[in-house]
Formats: structure tokens, sequence, C-alpha cells
């Protein structure tokens, strides 16, 4: 018998389309408490409060209007509201955005009277929202479920105000191959480098995206790149049910991950990107 990792590296690897999230959704929400989602979370929790303080944006520390569009289950929503900002999540999963309601009703009045969850879709925002009507966008875990990122990140820039920043994690298109070759799945690793096409931990079909490529459009769309990082660059490889250590050993591994997702070469074959654009 052949294993799928022992298959030829000239077999071809056929990928479908990205087809959305929401399939998927009851094997994510599954995992939320897993050390990959912890690690995620929060690294892009300092990475983003640390673009805060060194933009225009330093001198209002409460108050700002910010989008998370694909807000899931709400850690980046709640995190912001809970620090004064005006935040509008959303989602066209219902069951994440279901989890998300249920998190903020257990929020202090004050900061629940600060988020406002809805259920749709990246592309509604042209029609929900006017010109410059937001100081943050967030766009995490998105782009990867659509054919292309170009339309979306258009109608994001439209919407975001002058001296705001659009935030964008994505699948690191750049290392693709990495996860199926430490896997042994030489098939994989192989067609990676010829394309972004790929079937995540999910089992769904998705895209990544190379930071080259993103640079390129986010300046096209006046948001030119400001910062980038890398996001899981240890821990990517840990099994979906691996326990997040306890204490000081939690607390050494977050710091040398997030030392990681700033030097290179280590951040440019993390699993995920970070991207922080600013409009001038």
């Amino acid at each position: 018998m052949v294993l799928p990792a022992q298959r030829a590296a000239t077999e071809p690897v056929h990928v479908p389309a990205p087809i959305g999230f929401t399939p998927g959704a009851e094997a994510w929400l599954a995992g939320l408490g897993g050390l990959r989602n912890v690690v995620r979370q929060e690294l892009v929790a300092r990475q983003l409060d640390e673009q805060l303080a060194g933009s225009h944006l330093a001198d209002r520390p409460a108050g700002l209007r910010v989008l998370d569009v694909g807000c899931g289950q709400g850690t980046q929503a709640l995190r912001l509201a809970r620090r004064g900002h005006q935040v509008t999540g959303i989602d066209s999963d219902p069951a994440t955005l279901a989890v998300a309601r249920q998190a903020l009703a257990g929020e202090h009045p004050g900061t629940q009277a600060r988020v406002r969850l809805l259920q749709g879709s990246g592309e509604d925002c042209g029609r929900w929202f006017g010109p410059a009507a937001f100081d943050l966008v967030l766009c995490h875990g998105v782009l990867m479920y659509l054919p292309e990122p170009g339309p979306l990140l258009a109608a994001l820039a439209r919407i975001l105000a002058p001296g705001g920043l659009l935030s964008v994690l994505v699948r690191n298109g750049d290392a693709l191959a990495l996860r199926p070759g430490l896997a042994g799945d030489w098939a994989s690793a192989v067609a990676a480098f010829s394309g972004e096409a790929y079937t995540n931990r999910l089992g769904l079909p998705t895209r990544a995206d190379r930071r080259e490529v993103l640079t390129r459009t986010l300046a096209e769309l006046d948001v030119p790149l400001r910062s980038w990082y890398g996001v899981r660059v240890f821990t990517d490889p840990a099994a979906d049910d691996a326990p997040v250590p306890a204490g000081p050993e939690l607390s050494l591994l977050l710091e040398a991950e997030e030392r990681a997702g700033r030097t290179d070469p280590y951040r440019q074959v993390a699993a995920l990107t970070h991207l922080v654009g600013a409009r001038p």
C-alpha cells in the first residue's frame, strides 16, 4: 500500500477553488481553546497594539471606529471594545457569529454598548458604510477563503479614513510548502511551489497570499504597507488538540514566537503573515 505521503513528487495534486469558511465552522470552534489559536490571537493582538501605538491614531487611545471583517468568535473585536473603541464585527457564518454574540452577552454593559455584530460578508461593506467610515479595519483569516484578494481589499480601503490602519492576516504563500514538507507529504510540498491553492486543517480548499503581491496591491489602493510580521513560526505544526502550557512556559513560548515573528529569516517562514497598511 502506498501512503499519501509516499506519492511520487511528480504526481499532480488537484486542490479545488475556495468554497468559503462555513463548512469548517464547527471544527474551527472546537479548536478555539487550543495552542495554535491562542498563539495566533495573542501575537496578532500584540502586533496590532504596537502598530496603533506608533501611528497617527496614538493620539486617540480610545474611541476609534473599528471594523472587524470576518470577526469569527469575536476575540479581537471584544478586546478592542474593552479598551473603549466602537467596534463593528461582520461575519458570514451564523455559527461563529452566535458564539461571538454569546461572548458579548457576558461582557460589561459598557463594552456591550460599544459593539454591534452583523451577519454578512466583506463585500457588503461598500453598501453598508460610506467612505472614510473607520479608523481601523481588521481582515484576519478571510482572504484565504476568497478566489482573489483584490476586490475585498479595495472595498476595505475605500472605507478607511485618512491616517487609518488596515490589518490583514493571511496564509503565508511564500512558505506554503513548509507544513506539508515537515509532515512528509512530498507531493503537496512540491505542488505548493507552483501555486497558492492548498487544503487547510479544516479540510477546506483555500488559498495563500504572497507578501510581495499584497504589498503591491496595498500600495495601489493608497494604503501602503507600514509593517509586517510572521505569526506561528514554531507552533504551527502542533496538533489540533495540543494543550496550552501553563504560566511561565506559556510566557516563554509567546516571547519566542513574538521575537521570531519580527525577525528575519524566521518571520518569512511563519504559517501566517500579518500585514499592516496605513492610509496617508
